[in-house]
């Protein structure tokens, strides 16, 4: 398999560790920044240049796309696709998952378990918002921020009016969450690759703190998880498309709650915590549904007529 790596950095933990993945299971890589790479698009015809030069011939690519640069990632991405490279994580998928208002509602429409959540624009609805969520505390979240920038709790409504008033004054985007005090700080992060959580470990909150991500000072742990939480974790993920994903999951009185899916989940942290070879899982999942695209497209070309036989048809309709 001719691999390519979408990311703007060799040196990241994730990125390594795919590579060596990769290259110990005798597959070429070659990781590419997605912000050098160019694009021409016109009716049968999609091109692809990286630093001058034209790219062709790859047979997988797996995205790590920062939520910095989706925009102009997922649309490389895009081109790849429609050149036919295979990948365990669609431009959509991506998209979906990263719009935070998006995948909720993606969510909840297959009655898969979420924090009760509100959206509003106008600040004369902000009482009746927060109204229909319901008592404070109140997590205010930011709709695209990644490791736990943009979260905040407020303990009292007062606090999350002001939030609210400040986040409309900065023209952001945002959602507001009830706070699921049971989860203590902590949450579970399930690593999804294709059918299979591979890895799970909850992360635990610092003292002081409720965001429980590791950038924010949480530990983690290898967790058992139960039937009802990996199901929620594999659902989540398929409903957005997304053959990779990182689930996190709040543990609340009524069962698993989804807190956020993220279609680049980092790998340091959970083969740390877990001890699993989660990049070799990737690559041994884009490395099995590669060969099973290619054996469709295979059975679909046997069966589709060739040219002399159409041609032959054509003759006898008109005779």
């Amino acid at each position: 398999m001719k691999l390519a790596i979408l990311s703007r950095n060799t040196k990241l933990y994730s990125t390594e560790r795919l590579i060596d993945a990769a290259r110990a299971r005798g597959h070429s890589v070659r990781v590419l920044d997605p912000l050098r790479c160019y694009m021409r698009i016109e009716p049968g015809d999609f091109a692809l240049h990286y630093k001058g030069k034209p790219l062709s011939g790859y047979d997988a690519v797996i995205p790590r796309i920062g939520a910095s640069v989706t925009f102009y990632g997922t649309a490389v991405l895009r081109q790849m696709e429609m050149m036919g490279v295979y990948t365990p994580n669609g431009s959509d998928a991506i998209l979906r998952a990263r719009d935070k208002l998006r995948c909720h509602q993606i969510l909840a429409r297959q009655e898969i378990g979420l924090p009760r959540t509100v959206f509003g624009d106008n600040p004369d609805d902000t009482n009746d918002l927060l109204a229909m969520l319901g008592p404070p505390p109140h997590v205010i979240k930011l709709n695209e921020g990644t490791q736990g920038t943009g979260v905040i709790l407020a303990e009292r409504a007062s606090s999350s009016r002001s939030v609210i008033e400040a986040f409309r004054g900065l023209y952001a985007n945002f959602l507001v969450q009830e706070f699921i005090a049971e989860a203590k700080g902590a949450d579970i992060r399930c690593f999804v690759v294709g059918n299979r959580v591979v890895a799970a470990m909850r992360r635990q909150a610092k003292k002081g703190e409720f965001r429980s991500n590791l950038h924010r000072g949480g530990t983690a742990k290898a967790v058992s998880l139960s039937e009802a939480e990996v199901d929620t974790a594999i659902r989540a993920a398929r409903v957005l498309g997304l053959n990779v994903a990182g689930v996190d999951l709040l543990r609340s009185k009524r069962g698993p709650l989804v807190l956020e899916v993220n279609s680049s989940p980092g790998l340091e942290g959970i083969e740390g915590a877990t001890g699993e070879d989660v990049a070799g899982a990737i690559i041994d999942f884009t490395d099995a549904a590669l060969r099973r695209q290619r054996q469709r497209d295979q059975r679909t070309a046997a069966k589709r007529p060739s040219n002399g036989r159409k041609r032959s048809q054509a003759t006898d309709s008109q005779g």
